[in-house]
Order: C-alpha cells, then structure tokens, then sequence
C-alpha cells in the first residue's frame, strides 16, 4: 500500500461519496440535478438516462475505491468521470452557457473556472494516485503513515467539497 495512492482514494471516494448523496438524498435533490444536466450536455438522445449514469459512475468509484483490489481502476474511473465534467463545464463556459453547479447537488452556484480548476486538480490527483498503485508500495505499511494519509485524504476533500462556500466567503462583497 502507497500512501500517496491510500490519499488519493480518502479524497477521492470522499468527494465521489459526498456528491452521490447530496444528488440522491431527496428527490427534490435529484429532480435538481436532472435538470441542471442539458444545461451542460446538450444531448439529442440518452439525455433522460445521462444524470442516472452520472449518479452510477459516482457510486461505482467510491465502490471501486474502497477495496483494494480495485483501487486502481476506482482512480481510473475517477479520472475519466471528473475530465468528462471537466469537458462539459469548458464546452459550456465557453458558449457562455449559464448553467448552475449541482456538482454535490446543495446549491445551484453558477459553474464558473472555479469548477474547471477544482475538477482538473482532482483528476489529476487521481492519475497521481493510480500512478502510485500501480507502481506499488511497502507491503507492510506503518500505522502512523496510513493515519496521515486518511486525515490528509479527508483534509483534501473538504476544499474540493466545499469549494463554492469557499470562494463565497473570500469573495468580494456585492457591489465593489
């Protein structure tokens, strides 16, 4: 077990974790979320099943994280799935669509370079961390090395989590 790919799935499965609750947590929540997706993916066909295989895909990484066995491929998947929104949110910033974020389906912030930047950052920690599991680790890992890499895992999270309140807090007031 590496400690840099052991990091790479707390944050990861945390924030995959995070954002399939807050989508399915009432349906109201995922009545919002289902809506909000033609807004970034202006689809012909497959567009009534697109927010059920988001939500699926969300599920299958924190799954796949979870075990290690297939951490490898929960941090594949989860590259892959955080690129795709990545595509969506860059394709709709710049038709100078104003779709609204339910990334983590609590609030309706509009999507901004914000999300790009935040979204880009995870996918490339999960690259990092597939890069890490591959190439393996100590087969006997030190119980303080894994303690740091959950706490650094869930330490990671937040901002990636939390990302809107954030830029919220530190923004410049109204009218400035």
């Amino acid at each position: 077990m590496d400690y840099l790919a052991l990091t790479a799935r707390c944050a990861l499965g945390l924030v995959f974790l995070v954002a399939v609750i807050g989508k399915v947590r009432g349906r109201a929540a995922y009545e919002a979320f289902r809506r909000s997706v033609p807004e970034l993916v202006p689809l012909r066909r497959g567009a009534a099943v697109l927010p059920a295989l988001v939500v699926a895909a969300e599920c299958a990484v924190v799954v796949l994280l979870a075990v290690e066995r297939t951490a490898a491929a929960g941090l594949a998947l989860a590259a892959a799935v955080l690129l795709a929104f990545s595509a969506g949110i860059g394709r709709a910033l710049r038709a100078g669509v104003r779709a609204s974020c339910r990334c983590f389906g609590m609030t309706p912030s509009p999507l901004g370079r914000l999300h790009l930047v935040r979204n880009l950052a995870l996918a490339t920690l999960a690259v990092a961390g597939a890069a890490a599991v591959l190439a393996g680790g100590p087969a006997q890992p030190h119980p303080a090395g894994v303690a740091l890499a959950v706490a650094g895992g869930a330490l990671l999270a937040l901002p990636a989590v939390f990302a809107d309140d954030l830029a919220a807090l530190f923004a410049p007031p109204p009218g400035r």
